[in-house]
């Protein structure tokens, strides 16, 4: 190998080690813009085409992803939730080592009306909880919450202030169910979604809506919102 190759190659190894270890330490945070390829060669004094190799390798490693025109981007971390079970929100968040927080922006009760009822696909419900929220990773929402509960099934959430305890935490904690649902669609976020979700109107979002019943009753109609990039929905199954 000639010195000029091993030199190279000298440079190209301490550039990703030094893009690696930025991102993996926190230095540089998820979503946070990677400076521009021509940034990246003066600070480095290396050729554009060595820094193009490296970026790719990022890429590859899953740790950066590039978007045309826009730029070069810390990769958001993406949680898997097993489309069978009800996932566990806050420990999916901790998992990737970043701060759970919830936030509760409306609670309610009512009379239940025609569209709760076709929603909870409960027509003995009477009295409903209306709960919706926001699930935050760090400071960067995770995902909305609109959640109904059919208080004839359980009655008890009625006296619960829900701002100190997710109601899907509640729930799984202290409500068995036998049964659950989940439709899976995908959606273009419109103007109020995307101010919630801190992302720009028309961005692709996943749509959970769940239910889940006891005894036949339905317990409670959830609705989570993702932002696309940020969630995939996975199963294992067995013939």
């Amino acid at each position: 190998m000639s010195e000029s190759r091993a030199i190279g190659a000298t440079l190209h190894q301490r550039i990703r080690s030094d893009l690696e270890s930025r991102i993996l330490s926190g230095v540089l945070k998820p979503g946070e813009r990677i400076p521009f390829e021509h940034e990246l060669c003066a600070t480095y004094g290396c050729s554009r085409m060595t820094v193009n190799k490296v970026l790719g390798q990022l890429v590859e490693a899953g740790l950066i992803e590039r978007w045309r025109k826009a730029g070069t981007f810390v990769r958001r971390p993406v949680a898997q939730t097993a489309v069978m079970t009800i996932p566990d929100i806050a420990a999916e968040i901790a998992a990737h080592g970043l701060v759970y927080r919830f936030t509760l922006s409306h609670q309610a009760r009512r009379i239940a009306g025609r569209a709760d009822l076709e929603r909870l696909g409960s027509p003995e419900a009477t009295q409903i909880l209306h709960l919706s929220s926001v699930h935050l990773a760090g400071e960067e929402p995770f995902a909305l919450e609109d959640r109904l509960l059919d208080l004839t099934s359980v009655p008890e959430a009625a006296d619960v202030d829900f701002s100190a305890e997710p109601p899907g935490a509640w729930l799984v904690r202290r409500v068995p169910w036998s049964e659950g649902e989940h439709r899976i669609s995908a959606i273009a976020a419109d103007t109020a979604t995307a101010k919630r979700l801190a992302i720009a109107p028309g961005t692709a979002c996943l749509v959970v809506r769940r239910r889940t019943f006891r005894a036949g009753r339905t317990i409670t109609a959830v609705t989570l919102t993702y932002p696309g990039d940020r969630h995939e929905l996975v199963a294992r199954f067995t013939p």
